[in-house]
């Protein structure tokens, strides 16, 4: 490790993720245009890397994780809703349906940068018109990638997944370990 481990992102999740971790961090919020096109995998791994470079270029001397989650469903990307109606219509295209849940990673270390990525697939139950309603007026929609947590209130939608649980929270911790392994900061 060069300095301290900084992680470009404002996510309380991402934080708890990372705290479960034993990890000892501090947290720098990146400020990047998100507004990207094309394949998930492509535009998480993308933004994964914008995030880590902007704060890099802020603290040269410490080492950064940078982190973005997409939700898609039939190869559209769902990203954070910007309203009420818009996180209803988000989950309207996830009821009854299996969708992917895509993390990049990016840290920035010694001078060097690699980037992961992470899919997992995830099957909600058929919801009602008044599952939704209900579910968007706690909300818990706003600012979750898909409009949902599955951490919380939406876990009971959720009977399956296919892979980690912690890249649909926002962070795949088994994929960051090993990461964070590569350049000696974890043993």
């Amino acid at each position: 490790m060069s300095g301290r481990l900084i992680l470009a992102s404002s996510s309380p999740r991402r934080r708890e993720l990372l705290q479960g971790m034993g990890l000892v961090f501090e947290v720098m919020e990146a400020q990047v245009d998100e507004s990207l096109d094309g394949a998930p995998e492509a535009v998480v791994r993308r933004l994964a890397q914008l995030k880590a470079r902007d704060v890099a270029k802020r603290f040269p001397k410490d080492d950064i994780l940078g982190a973005d989650t997409l939700v898609s469903v039939d190869g559209k990307s769902l990203g954070k809703p910007r309203d009420l109606a818009d996180a209803a219509k988000m989950l309207g295209m996830l009821s009854g349906r299996w969708h992917e849940v895509c993390t990049g990673v990016c840290l920035i270390a010694h001078g060097q940068e690699s980037v992961g990525f992470e899919e997992t697939r995830v099957r909600f139950v058929k919801l009602t018109d008044e599952d939704i309603q209900r579910y968007c007026i706690s909300g818990e929609p706003m600012g979750k990638a898909g409009a949902y947590a599955i951490q919380g209130r939406a876990g009971m939608y959720i009977p399956e997944i296919q892979g980690s649980y912690s890249n649909v929270v926002g962070l795949p911790i088994a994929l960051v370990r090993e990461m964070l392994m590569a350049i000696g900061y974890l043993l």
